[in-house]
């Protein structure tokens, strides 16, 4: 037995779980969690605002396979967290976010007038996995374990715990021990039983032209090189969701990315099989439906979470597994019975889907053959590509930059690029920035981002200053809110809209920006800034920014009326119509 408190049992708790960053602001509330850190191996990196720290906990999760925490002051603290938490919910990123909370009875309930006070966990529970207060000392290691091992139950989420100041910052005696992680949660996760691996290794032996659709469970599971087995082996395209984009490498020709929206809905329907790996089949894959699915095909679906199985499109095998898990057993299984594979008839069909990719990425290519000032929005990715190292994390964040940045940047190492890709956040860009650059401070992070977006969280440059994180910031620049305003110029001038690509400031509503210096403004909080509006300067530009080894900001002019009208944007539209086929 010892003295401990309670901030130093949750920091030695963090330490056991191989935990060593957290994301978060300071405030004398848990002054006795976080100055445990440091002694605990845990490195504390402050951002400007709590969103960022969600954020940067999000980002963090997703690039190392760890679990991101961040952590949050009572009252104002909590409540500039929660846009942050409600996004990494959605994109389903593993966060454990720890809070506190005014001391023990005056809250939960409020007693009436609480200062800083309101209900916490209830509020986070409507958004999160799981939200608790712990209402004593001695509860701490109990709730702490519970709290982690819903970090690695089912679909990753936000897990939060909530602990009173008085608990947080007042010593009590208490056991000095602590469990290991596998003795309070599961470490291995489960996989296929035998009869299921039989039968879904009967199904895409057996097919005529099977598929795999992956999820971002391809990514939380890390299962890179095993997709990419599978793939090879049975010679099956794979498409993927938006937000499990990089889940293989590009390069390889069985990858057929998601920009190419109409070769996917052919692909889709001529399969008769189709693996769906870690995904939901949400409205981005317009739930597995026609027109954009065959209605016909036999349907594997393999995911932690049994509630998404069978959810939005009927299956004929449901496996409850991790995708790694499932993609190593179902490789030994298939490479027993290789001979069986009749890739010959996969390999003619597949070589048609590829030339329809060509065809289309020559199509979307012409637009780096306009060399006009301010530029084209298809040069900033396309450079960014030639000029950052290979394996750079890429972080695409804001409305029609989201578009330009996806159609002209082919991600060759899998799970380097990051985005809001199932809530479309704008302002998420510079916290995930941060998070991924403090994963790994050897090599610069890009973060490509439109000035709209980057206007909600400038701030940050300073945190990535501070905290010595190399980030490079491009921030594309048309000086609207460009995806609204085409909504607007349709839904209130079509006929003109069509004739004059544009309408001016007075013919719609709220949708031009102010000018801001990008660049000046980062120099003004010490980070390195560079001005750009011609594509012949960006890429010495970039090579500049990288000199420096420190934070760099390039304002970005690009030509507002072409950002407007990015590739794709039908099918955007198309997206939010419920299907019509059968």
């Amino acid at each position: 037995m010892g003295e401990r408190c309670g901030g130093e049992v949750i920091a030695n708790m963090l330490r056991m779980e191989n935990v060593d960053k957290v994301f978060g602001i300071i405030d004398g509330t848990y002054f006795g969690f976080y100055s445990n850190l440091e002694s605990n191996g845990v490195e504390l990196i402050t951002p400007r605002h709590e969103t960022s720290a969600a954020h940067m906990a999000g980002a963090y999760a997703r690039v190392t396979g760890k679990v991101g925490v961040c952590m949050a002051s009572n009252g104002p603290g909590v409540a500039n967290i929660l846009p942050g938490l409600v996004v990494e919910e959605g994109e389903g990123n593993r966060v454990l976010v720890i809070t506190s909370s005014r001391r023990t009875g005056i809250m939960y309930p409020d007693r009436g007038g609480t200062y800083q006070c309101f209900d916490q966990t209830g509020v986070i529970s409507k958004i999160a996995k799981w939200s608790e207060a712990v209402p004593s000392f001695d509860r701490i290691p109990e709730m702490m374990r519970t709290a982690l091992r819903k970090c690695y139950e089912g679909r990753p989420g936000v897990v939060h715990i909530d602990i009173p100041e008085n608990i947080l910052n007042t010593k009590q005696k208490c056991d000095l021990t602590f469990m290991k992680p596998e003795q309070y949660r599961v470490t291995e996760l489960p996989g296929a039983s035998e009869g299921q691996l039989e039968r879904a290794a009967d199904l895409l032996i057996g097919a005529d032209y099977p598929m795999i659709h992956a999820g971002s469970g391809i990514i939380h599971s890390r299962a890179y090189e095993e997709l990419e087995m599978v793939s090879n082996l049975l010679q099956s395209m794979v498409t993927t969701s938006w937000a499990a984009r990089g889940s293989m490498p590009e390069t390889n020709p069985l990858m057929l990315p998601m920009i190419h929206i109409a070769t996917n809905n052919k692909l889709r329907n001529e399969a008769d099989v189709v693996l769906v790996l870690g995904s939901r089949l949400g409205e981005t894959d317009w739930w597995g439906k026609a027109p954009y699915w065959n209605s016909n095909e036999k349907v594997i679906q393999v995911d932690l979470d049994p509630g998404i199985l069978g959810a939005n499109k009927p299956v004929d095998l449901a496996i409850q597994a991790d995708a790694k898990t499932f993609l190593t057993q179902l490789y030994g299984r298939l490479f027993k019975r290789r001979e069986e594979i009749a890739v010959d008839g996969r390999k003619a069909k597949n070589e048609k889907i590829i030339a329809e990719k060509d065809k289309n990425r020559k199509k979307l290519d012409q637009h780096l053959e306009d060399m006009s000032v301010p530029m084209n929005s298809a040069h900033v990715p396309s450079i960014c590509q030639e000029a950052f190292p290979e394996g750079t994390t890429f972080v695409l964040d804001g409305g029609n930059t989201v578009i330009w940045s996806n159609f002209f940047y082919e991600v060759k190492t899998p799970g380097s690029v990051l985005s809001t890709y199932k809530f479309g956040m704008l302002g998420a860009g510079p916290g995930q920035a941060l998070g991924a650059a403090a994963a790994n401070r050897n090599q610069p992070v890009c973060c490509i981002i439109g000035d709209g977006a980057m206007g909600f969280h400038p701030q940050e440059i300073e945190s990535a200053v501070r905290n010595e994180l190399q980030i490079v910031f491009l921030v594309m620049c048309d000086k609207q809110w460009g995806m609204v305003k085409m909504n607007q110029q349709f839904a209130l001038k079509p006929v003109k809209t069509l004739i004059k690509k544009s309408l001016s400031p007075e013919e719609t509503i709220n949708a031009d920006l102010g000018v801001i210096q990008f660049d000046q403004l980062a120099e003004s909080m010490g980070a390195h800034g560079e001005y750009v509006n011609d594509p012949r300067d960006l890429k010495a530009a970039i090579e500049r920014s990288l000199e420096t080894g420190k934070c760099s900001v390039i304002h970005v002019d690009v030509d507002p009326v072409k950002h407007m009208w990015a590739p794709g944007l039908k099918y955007f539209k198309d997206m939010h119509q419920e299907p019509k086929g059968k």
